[in-house]
C-alpha cells in the first residue's frame, strides 16, 4: 500500500507534507505533489500535515479520486528529476483554490 495525492492539492501545493516523508517519496510539478508508490513506506506522516486533506492511502482513496492512483504513479515517474523534501511556499492563490471543487482540468503535468 501506497499513499495517494488527490485533487484538493491541485493548484495549492502545500508542501507540509514532503517536508517530513522520511524517505523522500514526494515529487513535485507544476501545480501539484505526488508520491512515488515505489518509495512510500505507508508511514501516514504526511496525511496529518496536508491542510487540505488531499492524501489517503490507496485503498481508501474516495470513489470520486479513484483515478488519481494510478495518476499518482505516472507523474511520479514523469518528474522522477522534481524530488521535493523541503517546505516551500504554496502557489500564491493556494487558499483561494484550497476550497474549491472539480480541479483536475487545472492539473499541469508538464513543466
Amino acid at each position: 500500500m501506497a499513499y495517494v495525492v488527490t485533487e484538493p492539492c491541485i493548484q495549492c501545493k502545500y508542501t507540509n507534507c514532503a517536508a517530513v516523508c522520511p524517505v523522500d517519496a514526494f515529487r513535485e510539478g507544476p501545480n501539484f505533489l505526488t508520491i512515488d508508490p515505489m518509495e512510500c513506506i505507508d508511514c501516514d506522516a504526511c496525511v496529518s500535515e496536508c491542510p487540505v486533506e488531499a492524501i489517503y492511502p490507496d485503498d481508501e482513496v474516495p470513489e470520486e479520486w479513484e483515478d488519481y492512483i494510478d495518476l499518482n504513479e505516472r507523474l511520479a515517474d514523469m518528474w522522477a528529476d522534481h524530488i521535493i523534501n523541503e517546505t516551500k511556499e504554496a502557489l500564491p492563490d493556494a487558499d483561494e483554490w484550497a476550497t474549491k471543487d472539480d480541479k483536475r482540468d487545472q492539473l499541469k503535468e508538464d513543466w
